[in-house]
């Protein structure tokens, strides 16, 4: 599979900030389950810090693509939830710690009312496109 291709902004769109519009690719579907701030052993991980949740997310996603024979690189899709949208600056940094200005995903952003536990402030889903299996 060659990389995702990326289109930042379809011709008539408005250009979104630090996602893509468009993204496709050819190779085998791989689908993350959201992924919360928990740590291997399920304990919260920065409790009432989002960007300590969004770093411990990050994560997990990594591992979890990382068994799919991933990276972020093969992401195409994140769609973020969050229990207050002020958390997105937090995401977004977190994010671009592991995910370069040139590999951007299509995403999604929501603001819920809540998560699966109180203490939790994010959770992410991920949709990738590796190469097909040997």
């Amino acid at each position: 599979m060659t990389s995702p291709t990326r289109v930042l902004a379809p011709e008539g769109v408005a250009p979104g900030t630090g996602y893509s519009h468009v993204v496709w690719g050819t190779g085998r579907f791989v689908a993350i389950s959201g992924q919360c701030a928990l740590d291997e052993k399920g304990n919260v991980v920065g409790e009432g810090d989002a960007r300590a949740q969004a770093d411990q997310v990050f994560e997990n996603l990594r591992r979890c693509l990382a068994a799919a024979g991933a990276t972020f690189e093969n992401v195409v899709k994140l769609t973020y939830f969050v229990t207050d949208i002020s958390h997105l600056p937090a995401v977004r940094a977190a994010r671009d710690a592991v995910i370069g200005p040139d590999q951007l995903p299509a995403s999604s952003a929501v603001q819920v009312s809540a998560l699966f536990r109180p203490e939790l402030l994010v959770e992410i889903e991920a949709f990738a496109v590796t190469a097909e299996a040997v």
